[in-house]
């Protein structure tokens, strides 16, 4: 096994455990929080935190990545998430619910950090170890890696609700705790410390890009994801568990199963693109087609269909078109970036990510409190129109044809 290779295994190995733990714990906390009777917009507010120190977290964390390499802030992400669920393990008991809250909210920061330091670090490392030339294997490894991540946040889901039935809430979150910690001492041992450090001295004033691509990229990917966060993250799980009176169980097996189908969707992009990379046209088209099954969901519903089947078969085709339109921006981010600088690139094109699903976040409790389920997906379908529009800005050819040349020769 070469060292990009094993690096690559080694990366990927120390995203996947952060991964599972983060998906058990948004269920984990979702599901105990509404169990105490937390209304919509409350569940929202305990992930807001998450979502804004995402924002602060990538545009700096690229930076500190840049000067002091990757290997750094990967470490950080895992230690600070280990740290997180030993906070929420010693969440008082005698609180009030306002103290809850903001206790909750203030370790969800710690989270949110930890995840997009992991996040930002482990998707950079992958541009640094694949040769500059080789855009079909970037192509390949960004797929797996994003969407082995997401099928493992789906498993995360099952986690979660499997230990706090067996384990309880404290249990749950000190058995991810211990495991997380293994996986960082793990990771602290194997990782080269080098990966990812600008050869060049990185200024503060780079922070912000100025390549247009990469900010018309930033610009989509904030209202893609908000537009899945709209109806995901309050929306739909309190419609199926307080509307449709589905159990925990059932709530958790489909939030999950739509995560995994969503990663396997994406880890197969380079198959159904046959390992040619993807161009501004694919991010385009395929987000007017997200908008266009966001709008078919709630119409179908005004038409009287059957709610469950109707969300059930709504959601799964949104989570296909999304997952691969997801996958065609994680390429292009990496492909429009230089090597070198790769980390602050990706650091401030996360930050749109992030923006996104703070709004998302935010939106979804207040949308379902004020219009149902049926706002959330119309808030949907505008911000996937709005990813859609502004991805017409986006270069329609590759950025890079003599890569895209190699790569089909390399295919």
């Amino acid at each position: 096994m070469n060292a990009a290779v094993r690096n690559y295994v080694l990366v990927t190995g120390a995203y996947w455990g952060f991964t599972l733990t983060d998906g058990a714990l948004r269920m984990l906390v979702l599901l105990h929080f509404f169990q105490l009777g937390y209304t919509p917009v409350k569940l929202a507010f305990l992930f807001l935190f998450y979502e804004f120190f995402g924002i602060v977290t990538n545009l700096l964390g690229g930076w500190l990545a840049s000067r002091m390499g990757l290997r750094l802030t990967l470490l950080a992400g895992l230690l600070l998430q280990v740290l997180s669920l030993a906070l929420l393990a010693l969440l008082p008991p005698a609180l009030t619910a306002g103290l809850a809250v903001a206790y909750v909210m203030a370790t969800q920061a710690l989270s949110g950090i930890a995840k997009d330091l992991t996040k930002m670090s482990s998707k950079s490392a992958i541009k640094v170890l694949v040769p500059e030339d080789a855009q079909g294997a970037l192509f390949r490894w960004v797929a797996l890696l994003t969407g082995s991540k997401n099928a493992l946040k789906g498993a995360g889901f099952f986690l979660g609700g499997f230990l706090l039935h067996v384990a309880g809430y404290q249990g749950a979150l000190w058995i991810m705790a211990a495991a997380l910690g293994a996986v960082w001492l793990g990771s602290w041992r194997a990782l080269p410390p080098e990966i990812g450090r600008a050869k060049a001295k990185v200024g503060f004033k780079e922070l912000f890009s100025k390549t247009p691509e990469i900010n018309v990229l930033s610009a989509a990917r904030f209202f893609l994801f908000g537009a899945r966060d709209i109806w995901f993250v309050v929306g739909v799980p309190v419609f199926l568990r307080g509307t449709l009176g589905w159990s925990f169980a059932q709530v958790g097996s489909f939030m999950a199963l739509w995560v995994i189908g969503y990663g396997i969707v994406q880890a197969a992009a380079p198959v159904l693109f046959r390992s040619r990379p993807p161009a501004g046209a694919a991010a385009a088209g395929l987000a007017f087609l997200l908008a266009a099954v966001a709008a078919g969901i709630p119409l179908a519903l005004a038409a009287g269909g059957p709610a469950a089947a109707v969300i059930v078969g709504g959601l799964a085709v949104f989570g296909a078109v999304f997952a691969l339109n997801s996958a065609v921006h994680s390429y292009l981010i990496l492909d429009y970036t230089d090597g070198d600088k790769v980390a602050l690139n990706v650091g401030f094109y996360y930050m749109a990510n992030a923006g996104g699903r703070l709004v998302g976040c935010l939106l979804s409790g207040v949308l379902f409190q004020l219009a149902g389920l049926a706002g959330c997906l119309w808030g949907a379908f505008a911000f996937a129109a709005a990813a859609a529009a502004i991805s017409l800005g986006l270069p329609r050819q590759p950025l890079h044809p003599g890569r895209a040349r190699a790569v089909e020769v390399e295919s």
